[in-house]
Parts: C-alpha cells; structure tokens; sequence
C-alpha cells in the first residue's frame, strides 16, 4: 500500500475524519502548497498526522493553515507536541509567520483546551459570523447511525416536514447530474451570490473538486417544470458527509426545492451507510433568528460550537498587522460588491420590462389604459 494510500486509509477511518485533511483537499487549493506531517509508530502506522495549506500573503510572508486538524489522538500531550514540534520546523523552513489550526474539537473541551496552551498556543472562540474566522465554528451536524429515515424525518421541524411534502406535491424532481450539471449549479449560484450580496468561487474551483473527488463529490439539481431552481454540491469522505455548498434560483422559490435537496442528500448519507450529516456553518450574529440557522436547524441535527482557531504566532507583530488588514480589507471588498449588486439590479430593472418594476405598474396602467388588450399583474 502506498504513502497516499495509507495517510487517506488513515483520515477516513478516524473519528476526527475531514475531507479537508485530504491531499485531494490539498490539490483543489491550487493557490496554497501543501505539506502532510504523520506520525507512524515502529510498524509503521499513522498516530496522528495534519495537512497544512501554506500561502504566501503579500507585505507579511507565508501563513499555515490546518483545516480541521490535526487528527488522531491530539489528547496525548506526546503526540500533539510532537506534530507541534514538527510544524514549528515546517514554519522555519517557509518562514512563516503564524500557523492556524481550526480542529475538530468543542469548546468545551477543557482537556484539549489545556493541553493547547500548555504548548503555547493561543486560542480565539469568540467568532460568531462568516468573516471573522476562515472556517465556520458554529455547525448542525445530524447524526444518522442506528436511526431509520422515518425516525429522521418525524425529528424535522413542522414547518420543515410541510416543506419537503410541499416539494413532492408541486412535482420538484431531483436529479444526480457530476459534471453534467455544472453549467447549471454555476448560474444558481451567481444568482444567490447576488441576491445574498456574497462573493463566489470561479466555475473552475467546482469543476475541480468534482475532479479531486470524482467518487466523493456530486452535484445534484432540483428541477420544477424541468427548469433548475436549486443545487447542491454534497461530499462524502469516509462514513461522513458534508453539505459543501448550495445554491437556489430567484424564480418558483415558493416550491421549498432546497428542502427536498436536504432531505434527499440526507437519504443519501443513510443509504451509503454514513454516522453523520454535517451542514456546516452558521452566522451566529443574529442568534436564532438568522435565516440559514432556521433552515439547517430544522432538520433536528444538533448544534455544535468549536473551539475556534488555536494558533502560534512565530512574529506577533506582523500577525497583529495581518489582521487588521485583513478585516479592513474584507469589509471594503464586501462593500464594493453589494454596492455593485445593487448598481447592476438598477440597471436591469430600468432596461427590463415595465411588468418587472411593482412600484410604477399605476404609471403603466395609465399608459395602456386605451389599449384593446387587457393586462394583468
């Protein structure tokens, strides 16, 4: 058996198992380098390992990031200290000038909490949106093993069960598309970046990862009146899978397609034998009361908060300044683009259809008033 082969034997049999602990990951980040650190005992098994993303950032050098990692026995001071020790080595052969790692671990985890900052990490739990962490810390995951689908399904929210039968009932199909369906889950996810004012990968960023994970990764396309009005890219990695990304059109919204999405890919996992459905993130800024909390949440699946980022800054100085720039940075990039968005929604609705802008249909109404043909609204 090869080094890859038993490094990616060994993430997907663990219970810290992530596929972005897997080179594959490594590969569909084409902008970082990638670098694996494992641990073997005397017959050569993996202890323990990390998979570490490295990026030269400009003005300030190279950072490493550890998307939840490291996996393995991290509660053994012996054997965090010495992936620690291996990657403080690492840092000194890039220069680097912090190390980020955003574990599978909860917050309240006190055991793993002393023992990183007995090694001299510091740690940040206090994230509560998108943008001030790299890896959502606030997740729904729902748990699968020794449960039927019916016992699933009667755990759903009300309002959740009436959406997937109202899906059903106005004829929503689903369909398994790869690659096929592309073109398709591209466009619905520009129309949700717009609409939700948020900033989205390439085509070719998906288009890789289908190819990084041609036996993992998918897409799959809800069709209402065979038009795509939703899609969603799932990825199984082990006896886990992820909800990585998804995307709905603005027309027949009122259908509930990404609810019978959910409720298929969940299906999914449980016919492929999976422990575990994990949605992933949530903005906690606005609590409870946030739109895509109320979504995931009512699928019955626990909410689950990490401990954040744990890292070591190798120059305090510059990493100080990193983020600071960084949070400027991206609060003015997200500005420019909403302010873009809403530039771009003006000019369509003034070159658009009179029948498009609700607040002038009375003007229209006079203007037509002599007309043979009646119109409605």
């Amino acid at each position: 058996m090869g080094n890859l082969e038993t490094y990616e034997n060994f993430i997907q049999n663990h219970e810290l198992c992530d596929f972005q602990q897997s080179m594959k990951w490594g590969n569909v980040k084409e902008y970082w380098k990638n670098e694996i650190i494992a641990l073997q005992d005397k017959q050569g098994n993996i202890q323990a390992s990390m998979s570490i993303l490295i990026r030269k950032v400009p003005l300030f050098g190279n950072l490493m990031y550890v998307p939840r990692g490291p996996v393995g026995d991290i509660h053994q001071e012996e054997i965090f200290q010495e992936l620690t020790t291996q990657m403080r080595k690492m840092a000194r052969k890039y220069k680097a000038f912090v190390a980020i790692l955003e574990p599978n671990i909860k917050k309240e985890d006190e055991e793993f909490i002393q023992l990183a900052k007995k090694l001299n990490y510091q740690i940040y739990s206090k994230a509560v949106n998108f943008h001030q962490e790299i890896q959502a810390r606030h997740n729904f995951r729902l748990a699968l093993e020794n449960r039927t689908e019916e016992e699933i399904f009667r755990n759903f929210s009300s309002k959740t069960r009436y959406n997937i039968r109202l899906a059903i009932k106005k004829g929503v199909v689903v369909k398994e598309r790869k690659e096929e369906g592309l073109d398709e889950f591209y466009q619905l996810m520009q129309e949700t970046g717009k609409r939700d004012h948020f900033r989205i990968r390439p085509k070719e960023y998906f288009a890789t990862i289908l190819r990084e994970f041609p036996e993992e990764a998918n897409l799959y396309i809800a069709y209402y009146q065979d038009k795509p009005v939703a899609g969603i890219m799932p990825i199984q990695y082990g006896n886990k899978m992820w909800y990585l990304y998804g995307a709905s059109g603005n027309e027949h919204r009122n259908c509930m397609a990404t609810y019978l999405l959910q409720w298929e890919m969940i299906r999914l996992a449980k016919s492929h034998d999976c422990k575990l459905y994990d949605f992933r993130g949530v903005c906690m800024d606005q609590g409870e009361e946030g739109g895509l909390y109320r979504f995931k949440k009512g699928f019955g699946g626990e909410l689950v908060e990490l401990i954040g980022e744990i890292y070591i800054a190798f120059h305090p100085i510059q990493y100080i300044l990193y983020k600071i720039t960084k949070r400027l940075y991206d609060k003015i990039a997200r500005k420019i683009y909403a302010l873009k968005n809403r530039i771009k929604y003006k000019q369509r609705t003034r070159k658009g259809p009179l029948l498009f802008c609700c607040k002038k249909v009375k003007i229209v109404k006079i203007k037509i008033h002599n007309t043979k043909k009646k119109e409605t609204y």
